[in-house]
């Protein structure tokens, strides 16, 4: 009895009958006509009430529900989630079924209506979008049984509590390789870029012997020896990339959703694979107010997952980046020059010009590139006509901040210091664009 009573919902028509012979009843005071018409109603609607009821809780069928959903969600995509119901009862049922969702979507209008027929399997399918790393937990699945009366409806709780942790964008990974190694990549925004000379390192100069290629002839070493002399080269080497990623409070910032700071790591995880497709050795260094976790640049098949899973566990912090620690930790921890990918961002001339000595410091010993955001919000409202003096005074606004990004850049570039000013949703194929750029010019 106790579980009938914990599983047993009315719905709406039995709450509308109720009323209907509720207002009988009361109608009967004044007319007495109505008294036994009352009566006859109330009898039929206990005895329809009480046959809906033996009918759900007496029949031997039953809902069964499984869900289906990788352990692993995409940071930022659509991330599809399946139901499987199959129904044993021996007559057609109606069904509401609601998947409890993690409190992080809240998400409260998920019901889905469906029809069962006798033995029938039906599924539904659903998108989730996360957009915080995390691990995110979907409880029971709550399936609302009905007949074709519709008095009554039978709860059930199927399905087990299941645990998803989501990740950086492993989608958006994929979607990067894609473009950068097929031949459309240039309808996807990735740019087909021809590298220039060739493949190989010099290495040194040495004597001709037969067989040499004649193209490699050193004229001006023939020259001054008398004898042909030859340039000897070496298969390119891997070279080194360190994506440097900034967790401090500017990284906070929001967007569709989104911190920076997980474009950031969306997009760390995308170059990094990148890299390694192309031959390199890919490293990771975040840092805040202090350094944070630390990937050493290697190439091996294992080299993706541990980036994947120290991007994972990254958080933001409340304090201002420390660039000076950032350079001594480099110099510690990089050995050999490389290729700096700094992810970070600038919302004034002010906060870039306190770390640019840093800059030049760095940029001397490796390669290094800045990455920050354009906030596009500043920029769409610059754009837009005034309609009164507050709209002129919020568009002036808007622009000045707009060309202080611009004034960083070229402040940047002054410097022999290369930069990437890019949208947060634009992110992955500016970074790309400019490793390959990078690499087909032998910059590094």
């Amino acid at each position: 009895m106790i579980r009938i009573v914990q599983q047993l919902y009315f719905n709406w028509r039995f709450y509308m009958g109720l009323l209907v012979v509720i207002v009988l009843f009361l109608l009967s005071y004044s007319f007495v006509w109505l008294f036994p018409i009352a009566q006859g109603m109330l009898g039929l609607f206990l005895a329809l009430t009480v046959f809906d009821v033996v009918v759900l809780f007496m029949s031997k069928g039953k809902i069964e529900a499984t869900r289906n959903l990788s352990d692993r969600l995409s940071l930022g995509d659509d991330n599809t989630i399946e139901l499987v119901l199959k129904s044993s009862y021996k007559m057609p049922v109606n069904t509401r079924v609601m998947d409890e969702l993690p409190d992080e979507f809240q998400v409260r209008n998920n019901e889905e209506q469906i029809h069962f027929i006798p033995g029938s399997t039906e599924r539904i399918v659903y998108d989730v979008k996360p957009v915080r790393r995390g691990v995110y937990k979907w409880k029971k699945i709550n399936v609302y049984v009905s007949t074709v009366l519709n008095f009554a409806e039978r709860r059930y709780r199927l399905g087990d509590s299941v645990e998803a942790g989501c990740y950086p964008s492993i989608k958006q990974m994929k979607r990067q390789e894609l473009k950068v190694f097929s031949k459309t990549a240039v309808f996807h925004g990735i740019k087909k870029i021809r590298r220039l000379g060739n493949n190989n390192e010099f290495e040194q100069i040495k004597n001709y012997v037969q067989g040499d290629d004649y193209r490699s002839v050193n004229w001006k070493a023939t020259s001054r020896r008398g004898e042909v002399m030859v340039n000897q080269y070496q298969d390119e080497r891997s070279q080194q990339v360190y994506c440097l990623v900034d967790k401090s409070r500017s990284m906070r910032l929001p967007f569709k959703g989104m911190t920076l700071l997980d474009y950031s790591i969306n997009a760390t995880l995308s170059i990094s694979n990148i890299i390694l497709r192309k031959g390199d050795k890919a490293g990771l260094i975040t840092f805040s107010d202090k350094l944070g976790a630390r990937v050493v640049a290697e190439r091996n098949s294992g080299q993706l997952s541990r980036i994947m899973e120290v991007l994972y566990r990254q958080k933001t912090r409340f304090l201002d980046p420390n660039v000076q620690r950032l350079y001594y930790g480099t110099r510690n921890y990089i050995k050999g020059r490389s290729l700096l990918l700094l992810f970070t961002n600038f919302e004034s001339m002010y906060a870039m010009e306190r770390s640019i000595s840093i800059f030049r410091r760095l940029n001397r010993q490796h390669l290094l590139v800045v990455i920050f955001f354009e906030n596009t919000e500043l920029k769409e409202q610059s754009r837009m006509e005034p309609e009164n003096v507050s709209g002129i005074y919020k568009k002036t606004i808007s622009a000045k901040f707009a060309l202080e990004k611009q004034a960083i850049v070229r402040e940047l570039s002054k410097y022999g210091i290369q930069s990437i000013l890019s949208r947060p949703e634009d992110l992955s194929v500016d970074v790309i664009n400019k490793y390959l750029e990078i690499k087909s010019r032998g910059m590094l």
